[in-house]
């Protein structure tokens, strides 16, 4: 099964800090809907920009973007 990465990008000198305050947001969610993902997490691309991104079955993609509106994805 194809796995997709969704991502938000975050952007300025507070990027970092607030893509990991995002994957804080990404785990309740999952928590609240009961789904079976455990790949979560953020990175910091350079000093002024940041992603937070989870990982998910191709199959149970479109909930997941419609409701956490990613800005972009990606094969993982």
């Amino acid at each position: 099964m194809r796995q997709l990465k969704l991502i938000w990008d975050f952007r300025g000198p507070d990027s970092l800090k607030i893509a990991k305050h995002h994957e804080i947001h990404l785990k309740e969610y999952i928590l609240l809907e009961k789904l079976d993902i455990s790949i979560t997490g953020f990175e910091s691309i350079n000093n002024s920009h940041a992603i937070a991104f989870l990982v998910v079955n191709e199959n149970n993609m479109k909930p997941i973007r419609d409701a956490l509106k990613p800005h972009r994805g990606q094969v993982f």
